[in-house]
């Protein structure tokens, strides 16, 4: 990857310094699938811009590399946790608890959550109620819940194609799924009065739980394994769609369709101006307890939200990514070790 628009001014204030012996001489990264790739670039251009190793970038999903995150500190124990959502309170508090004192949390960007079908299938304009129509274990017929008889987007709605359902949606590991859940299947089942009526039969917090619950029949499928899985899911099944980042979708315009979303087609532009109703913020968190002992790790941190990487024209947006508009802020309290819960 080219890094040649990358002023001098910036790789020198990024240079490699000496740092006290450590245990270990690569920085450990792991977590989400979405964030992965992102991780990727800025772990490859940091070793190409830097003399500090490559950092080793896995994923496993936002919730296992946050909870490998907070397992402690020391050499065993991952640097870094990316996440396609916010850590909760209990997580950090789990952080503490083991330890871990220093965490910095770095919003870095933004992606939508897109649905996209083979490119030589049909055309779909969908809604949050045609998704959660079509997706959700239980539905309300004649004041009376129902296992979901839905199994064609026609059954849904007449204006959508009489294709089978079958969509291939992110397991529950994935910090998409969490999304997912929120800004789709619930906001579907607000959208169509389906959660008032469940709350009028069982109470509010049952028919909270019953709006993201997703049938079992074969209709929806958890996929555990990154995007590339789903995609291969969708390619061997001329039913299926599957839930993909924006940004994935992007890479595979060649191969995928993407539906639009309550009247918005998902682009760049649509997720910025906050126009496309399924977008979600990008993390990750810094274990700055390892700042000094693993080479290279707050210089990381800030070269990966340094303008010429996550900034608008960077490799990141390249890519796909939606720059932060508060990045700078965000530059400023990755240099000042800005942590959790220090308000």
């Amino acid at each position: 990857m080219s890094m040649m628009r990358m002023s001098a001014a910036a790789l020198a204030l990024l240079a490699a310094s000496a740092l006290p012996a450590a245990a270990r001489n690569q920085i450990q990264v792991a977590g989400s699938s979405t964030v992965l790739p992102y991780a990727t670039i800025a772990a490859e251009a940091f070793a190409d811009n830097t003399d500090f190793a490559a950092p080793v970038v896995e994923g496993g999903g936002s919730g296992a590399g946050i909870k490998q995150f907070c397992a402690g500190v020391g050499p065993r124990t991952i640097d870094i946790a990316n996440s396609s959502r916010p850590m909760t309170q209990a997580e950090l508090a789990d952080c503490h608890a083991n330890g871990v004192a220093r965490v910095i949390e770095v919003r870095f960007g933004y992606d939508g959550i897109v649905f996209a079908s083979g490119i030589n299938g049909p055309d779909f304009a969908l809604s949050t109620q045609d998704i959660h129509a079509a997706l959700a274990a239980e539905v309300v017929v004649d004041g009376r819940r129902t296992a979901n008889p839905a199994r064609r987007w026609a059954d849904v709605n007449p204006t959508l194609p009489a294709q089978e359902i079958a969509v291939f949606v992110p397991g529950t590991k994935h910090g998409t799924r969490e999304v997912f859940e929120e800004k789709v299947m619930a906001a579907g089942c607000d959208a169509s009065g389906t959660r008032a009526a469940l709350a009028a039969l069982d109470g509010d917090k049952a028919a909270r739980a019953a709006c993201t619950a997703l049938r079992s029949d074969g209709r929806a499928v958890d996929i555990d394994g990154d995007y590339t899985e789903t995609l291969a899911r969708v390619d061997s099944n001329p039913n299926g769609m599957g839930v993909f980042g924006l940004s994935f979708y992007e890479n595979n315009t060649t191969r995928l369709k993407v539906a639009p979303i309550d009247g918005v087609v998902p682009t760049v532009a649509s997720v910025a101006s906050g126009e496309y109703p399924v977008s979600r913020p990008l993390f990750f968190y810094v274990k700055a307890d390892h700042f000094g002992l693993v080479p290279g790790l707050k210089e990381f941190a800030e070269f990966f939200v340094v303008d010429a990487i996550a900034g608008p024209g960077g490799p990141l947006a390249d890519y796909g990514l939606v720059p932060d508009p508060q990045l700078a802020a965000v530059q400023a309290a990755v240099a000042a070790e800005h942590v959790m819960g220090a308000d």
